[in-house]
């Protein structure tokens, strides 16, 4: 793969499945290099012969979810220099409408009610002279922000307390007589309160209702019945939310609902009529987040709150995603972390049974019929994503194949599994990609983010540009990661730079040991993020590297706590809070040790790990003489290399390249 290949990227998003279990709308996303952006359509799939036809042609077109009665597709469309709205569309065919004109973008997914009848669904509402409310007031014009929380802002977002995010309910629109008048606005306006609707109201003739209220944010509006929604809201500095039961006319109060822990991740209503929740014990003090993934309970709601309340997963061995919840017939479909794959799994009864496992990542799935069936879409090693039928016996048959294109021109290096024993026998688990040729062939070490996070064995673009311009990649989970339960997660608490240092180094002589086309004398260390924190590190504590790229690190805990959208809480829960363990675990305490050339790349939105990080890690080194380069990315935050504009993503790569050619060349010298 070349960075250019990045054109050929196509994944499909959550699908939306008819009742009748015949076809399905789905959200398929295209990378749009000459005009920098990327452009997602809905495309009707059938179900039976896997044929795709375009539903609509707009440029942001996401979130669909079809009607109960089958009638309708709700979705979020948006566009170029438009905020996204809601949007709904036959599903017989025909132009969509435009429901809403909110002056923030609606978010999430919409929610129909159980008779078709309603759409849940959220925006942010701005204050007044803020976020270009009054034309008149420019960002820089407005009003200074008087800030009492820890919380202010998010990475990808930007503040957002003077923003909430709030639940709305629209009613479905009649569909559209051909035998009606033309609308004409005739009358006399006499003052502003008596002006005519305009926009979206006007031409459907319905207005959205907000059901919440307040400064805190609400969101994950889900149905209880006709009249009644679940919302989560927002608790002031604290990680987990508090579950209310929300009447959907206006002005009428939420009602608190006592739930297990401190609150949800995530609510839904059974086909048993029973609530389903996912949650994590985040402790005692409510920060407690390090290694933990949600458990799933089940409880009765009654008008006196909860009751039967039972956990029915063990947090501590199934580690769930939460990208997949979703109560059904036969049981509760779920998505579990293992072992660097995510699969799907379905509660029932007293047990977590696999529905999809191998390497792959399920990031969505929908059942399809009353029967047991399941649509899933997810990634493999050569498909970015794609959409598949699991059927009543457990067969699976995959029905797109958008990524045949890049397999084709850009080629695809498959990573070889390998685990190797740590000095205390712990299984150290990862891959080994290499490029074609026999080698020996100079070696790139990544590490990934989080760190509870982990690499897959699934298509990668940076294992693949790696490898197409002729570098093998050595990448592991070392403890601290994902996937490998709780124990595996919460290792490194107290620890960092220690043991988990000790496990990717300890991988890589391992593979280097395996593979003799590797080349142990030649090898390069990069990371993002925790990555960036471990490269670094590592640069701090060991000389052997040609080189090294440090991305959106975590570089000083100590001015982090004050930068970082999460750093009031995460160095502190990671690292600790006494000033010398600290510095025992931080590269800036320790830059004075670097040698090895370094290149650092940041964004300057980065609110998770601030600029502010890398650029004292380049001055730093620059200072004390070590060769050195700062690639800056402007209106580009923490997800740069994921989901950053894709004109700054190819330039990330070719610098990336150009970095590695200069210090770890492909070619030896004779």
């Amino acid at each position: 793969m070349r960075p250019e290949h990045l054109s050929l990227f196509r994944q499909p998003g959550r699908p939306g499945v008819h009742p009748d279990g015949s076809w399905a709308v789905v959200p398929i996303t295209r990378t749009d290099v000459d005009g920098d952006r990327y452009v997602t359509n809905l495309w009707r799939l059938d179900l039976a012969s896997g044929e795709l036809s375009q539903l609509t042609h707009g440029t942001s077109d996401g979130s669909p979810v079809i009607s109960p009665d089958g009638r309708w597709v709700a979705f979020v469309r948006g566009g170029e220099g438009v905020k996204p709205q809601l949007a709904l569309m036959p599903t017989t065919g025909g132009e969509p409408r435009l429901l809403t004109d909110h002056a923030s973008a609606v978010g999430g997914r919409p929610e129909f009610s159980p008779d078709s009848r309603r759409i849940a669904y959220t925006s942010r509402i701005p204050e007044e002279g803020r976020y270009g409310t009054d034309k008149d007031v420019g960002p820089g014009a407005e009003a200074p922000r008087l800030i009492t929380d820890f919380s202010y802002r998010i990475d990808g977002l930007g503040f957002r307390l003077d923003r909430p995010q709030h639940v709305f309910v629209i009613d479905v629109p009649a569909p559209a007589d051909p035998t009606a008048d033309v609308p004409t606005d005739k009358g006399e306006k006499k003052d502003e309160d008596d002006a005519p609707p305009s926009g979206a109201i006007a031409a459907t003739g319905v207005a959205p209702v907000q059901v919440t209220t307040g400064d805190l944010g609400h969101y994950g509006p889900v149905w209880l019945n006709e009249g009644e929604l679940l919302v989560r809201r927002d608790i002031v500095d604290e990680m987990a939310s508090t579950l209310l039961r929300v009447t959907v006319e206006a002005g009428a109060e939420p009602v608190e609902i006592e739930t297990p822990g401190v609150g949800p991740e995530d609510v839904a209503v059974g086909t048993d009529g029973d609530l389903y929740l996912l949650v994590v014990d985040y402790g005692e003090d409510g920060y407690d987040f390090i290694g933990k993934t949600p458990a799933l309970y089940r409880a009765h709601l009654g008008e006196a709150g909860l009751s039967d309340v039972e956990r029915l997963t063990d947090p501590t061995t199934e580690p769930l995603t939460g990208a997949v919840f979703t109560p059904t017939p036969h049981g509760v479909l779920l998505t579990r972390g293992y072992q660097g794959t995510v699969q799907l799994v379905r509660w029932k009864g007293s047990e977590v049974e696999v529905l999809i496992e191998g390497d792959r990542e399920v990031y969505a799935a929908e059942p399809v019929g009353t029967e047991g069936a399941v649509l899933v879409a997810s990634s493999a090693v050569g498909s970015l994503g794609d959409i598949s039928l699991r059927d009543v016996n457990g067969n699976e048959r995959t029905l797109t194949d958008l990524s045949a294109r890049l397999r084709e021109e850009a080629g695809v290096a498959e990573p070889a599994e390998l685990r190797v024993s740590a000095d205390d026998g712990y299984p150290i688990h990862g891959w080994v990609a290499v490029p074609e040729g026999d080698g020996p062939h100079p070696v790139l070490l990544l590490i990934h983010g989080g760190p509870f996070a982990a690499y897959e064995p699934t298509f990668f673009d940076e294992v693949q540009t790696y490898t197409g311009a002729g570098y093998a990649v050595v990448f592991c989970n070392p403890r601290g990661s994902g996937s490998y339960g709780q124990e595996h997660g919460r290792s490194i608490i107290g620890g960092f730079g220690q043991r988990d240092a000790a496990d990717v180094l300890q991988f890589l002589e391992g593979a280097l040991a395996e593979r003799a086309d590797l080349d142990g004398d030649r090898v390069g260390v990069m990371g993002g993020s925790y990555g960036g924190y471990m490269t670094a590190w590592l640069t701090t504590q060991d000389q052997r590297w040609a080189g090294a790229i440090v991305e959106r690190g975590f570089l000083d805990p100590v001015s982090f706590v004050g930068s970082s959208d999460i750093g009031w809480f995460f160095g502190i829960k990671y690292l600790g809070e006494d000033s010398e363990l600290v510095a025992a675990q931080s590269p800036m305490a320790h830059i004075e040790a670097v040698t090895t050339p370094t290149m650092v790349i940041h964004s300057e939105q980065d609110w998770r790990c601030p600029v502010e990080q890398g650029q004292r890690w380049y001055v730093g080194l620059k200072r004390q003489g070590v060769p050195t380069e700062f690639l800056l990315f402007p209106g580009e935050g923490h997800e740069l290399s994921r989901s950053g504009n894709p004109k700054h993503r190819i330039a990330r790569f070719e610098h990336i390249l150009r970095w590695w050619a200069t210090h770890l060349p492909v070619a030896v010298a004779d």
